[in-house]
This record gives C-alpha cells, sequence and structure tokens, in this order.
C-alpha cells in the first residue's frame, strides 16, 4: 500500500515541498519566516536545476529536507490520536518509517523537474504557525500556488506542512493513517507493517 502521492509531495516540497493579515502579524517574524522560505527554496530550487546527475541531486537535498522540514513533528501529527496510544517503541519505529518514506517520495521525482522557479507573496498567521503563500513556475505548465506552514515550535524555523491543490499534506496523511489503522482494528503495529512492506517495495523496483 502507498500512502503519499509523490507528485503532490514534491509539487508542494518545490514551492517549498507551509486568521490574521501580514500587517496583524510581528514585522520581524514575518520577516525573518519570509528570509527562512526565501532561502530554503532558492537552495532547493537550484539542486532541481542543476545539470548534475540524480544521485547527486538526492545526496545534496538530503540534508537540505532534514535540516527545514520537521519531518518528526509532521510524522507525529499524521499519527492522530494514535501517537498516543502507541507504545515508546512503536513510536520510535513508525518516526524511523515515515522518515525514509518521506524523503524518498521527494527526492525520487527529482529528475522529473527542470526549469523551475518560484515567487512569495503574503504572510499570515495560521495558529501559533505562520502560512506563506508562494507559486511554483514550470516550464510550459500553469502556475501553482500553494501554502507553505512554518513553526519556530522546536526553536528554528522549519516546515511543517504543504497546502497545494485544496489539501493539506499532513491532514491528508492523517486521515489516510488514520483510516488504516482503524481498518487493522486500532493497532499500530498494522501500519508499521504496511510502512515496512512500502519500503521494502520501495527498495525491490528502484534496483
Amino acid at each position: 500500500m502507498t500512502f503519499f502521492s509523490g507528485r503532490r509531495l514534491f509539487l508542494g516540497s518545490l514551492a517549498l515541498l507551509c486568521a490574521g493579515s501580514l500587517a496583524a502579524a510581528p514585522a520581524r517574524a514575518a520577516q525573518n519566516t519570509h528570509q527562512f522560505i526565501e532561502s530554503f527554496g532558492k537552495q532547493l530550487v537550484a539542486i532541481v536545476n542543476s545539470p548534475v546527475p540524480l544521485s547527486e541531486k538526492k545526496e545534496k537535498v538530503l540534508p537540505l529536507i532534514q535540516k527545514n522540514v520537521d519531518i518528526d513533528a509532521i510524522g507525529r501529527y499524521c499519527l492522530g490520536r494514535y501517537w498516543k496510544t502507541a507504545t515508546p517503541q512503536q513510536q520510535k519505529e513508525y518516526l524511523g518509517l515515515f522518515n525514509q518514506i518521506l524523503v524518498s517520495a521527494i527526492t525520487d521525482k527529482l529528475g522529473d523537474y527542470r526549469g523551475v522557479s518560484f515567487t512569495i507573496g503574503a504572510i499570515t498567521k495560521s495558529g501559533d504557525d505562520d502560512s506563506v503563500e508562494a507559486t511554483l513556475l514550470r516550464p510550459q505548465q500553469p502556475p501553482a500556488s500553494m501554502q507553505w506552514i512554518v513553526s519556530s515550535a522546536s526553536g528554528t524555523d522549519k516546515v511543517v506542512d504543504v497546502i497545494g491543490e485544496g489539501a493539506s499534506l499532513r491532514l491528508t496523511q492523517r486521515q489516510d493513517y488514520s483510516a488504516y489503522i482503524a481498518r487493522n482494528g486500532g493497532n499500530v503495529d498494522a501500519l508499521i507493517k504496511a510502512l515496512k512492506h512500502q519500503i521494502e517495495h520501495h527498495s525491490a523496483s528502484a534496483q
């Protein structure tokens, strides 16, 4: 079973993959968030547009994603109410698998894009987080509008969600995970087993 849509995830990551108004947000906070997204986006786009082999692109983008995306926070959110019912061992194993799948879903699509760029729009508050409007520009394709949700809960700015095509990446994933666990008697191990199978299938396909 495949949980992540590679196309949806990667488009979100590029613009990367994230109530109130810009005037209502503290000017300093908005400026910092803008600088964070601009820096992350430019570095990501530079790797995507570079003429180097795909394997080298993957090596370069991995630390960039790990530094700027709060993968563990996204993983906990995606598990929803089952995070609290999972044992510490299940939580640890699940997060390890989630990290692998999320990163693979992004890096596997790196070779499909070239000549992309992005622009940053307004920054508004989304609860305790900042919502950054962005537009991804691709050759011979219509512009793709989306939002990056940025959180500073970890002490530094990190992307915790991407909203594109009318859907939240982490909310959609949580719905998928919750439905799967519910169909399997509320057993988190069922999801862990499915994620392991997904990784094994991906590894076999890549060989």
